[in-house]
């Protein structure tokens, strides 16, 4: 039985956000965009966790929006970061989203606010009242503060605009029963659980590693897909320690901008309040890359 949001079935890569002395490096973005189209991702997530959007100013935001969707040209599909935390800015970043010309938005339970069932249920239902682009639910309680139960997804499941959901709650359990109780394309949000979580009926990942191995990744997507689950465990198996240390040794963006600086393919910079990855471990993720076979 096909889900709603098969259209986000597959790879999509949360982009970087590139700074060069600050600001955003917008032909560095445009190369990104570029380089994903050659490497046949399906699609692109500007502005979300990886695109360091809590400290993007809203004119910057929207900017990496407009520049992403302009340069993809309809060759990759966009799936912009419209999340807030209020829900009149979600809305405004949702109807920008449409009028630059995104496939999608990848809205993110609205955190440190803390609603209860009925609160984010009302914000999902606003956004899809005032904008009609594909909505794909971002849940990840690890940066929300708070957990979207899946009795609460099953009902924003309903409304008609809501497609897909990121599964970023580490948990199969909660993966499962979303599967069971909704008809959402279901995707990973964490790329160690893409496998697994495709095992139980998922249909893709909003990737970070997909920022420097995206070949890579659809190719464990590919063999799971055409049945060759020897040739996907080890497509796993070989991407796991790369997408445990860009996930583990520090939050989110700080590992896969240090990987891609190593990489000669970004400045590295983040801003405040991120820092630098340390130089023990930016010794120890040059060795998980070197071991990987990336240089």
């Amino acid at each position: 039985m096909s889900t709603k949001g098969q259209k986000f079935a597959g790879l999509t890569v949360a982009l970087v956000t590139p700074f060069r002395d600050g600001a955003i490096d917008e032909p560095a973005l445009r190369r990104l965009v570029d380089w994903q189209v050659e490497m046949g991702t399906d699609c692109v997530s500007p502005v979300g966790t990886t695109g360091e959007s809590p400290t993007l100013s809203h004119d910057e935001h929207e900017r990496v929006i407009a520049i992403v969707c302009e340069q993809a040209a309809g060759r990759v599909k966009v799936m912009a970061g419209t999340g807030s935390n209020s829900t009149r800015e979600a809305v405004r970043l949702t109807k920008f989203a449409k009028q630059a010309g995104a496939d999608g938005a990848l809205i993110v339970a609205p955190y440190y606010n803390k609603p209860m069932g009925e609160g984010f249920f009302q914000h999902y239902k606003a956004i899809t009242e005032q904008c009609d682009l594909p909505i794909v639910l971002y849940n990840i309680p690890g940066r929300t503060a708070k957990n979207m139960e899946p009795d609460v997804v099953a009902r924003i499941a309903e409304l008609s605009t809501v497609v897909a959901i990121k599964e970023s709650t580490g948990s199969m359990d909660q993966a499962s029963q979303v599967k069971a109780l909704t008809n959402l394309t279901l995707l990973s949000g964490d790329d160690s659980l893409t496998l697994p979580m495709m095992a139980l009926g998922g249909e893709g990942v909003v990737s970070v590693v997909g920022n420097i191995v995206p070949n890579d990744v659809l190719a464990m997507i590919r063999a799971f897909r055409e049945g060759r689950i020897s040739d996907a465990q080890q497509a796993h198996l070989k991407l796991f320690p790369l997408c445990r240390d860009l996930l583990g040794l520090a939050t989110n963006p700080i590992p896969i901008k240090a990987a891609m600086k190593l990489l000669g393919r970004d400045s590295g910079e983040v801003r405040l309040p991120m820092t630098q990855l340390s130089v023990a471990d930016e010794t120890k993720l040059r060795e998980t890359i070197r071991k990987y076979g990336l240089n």
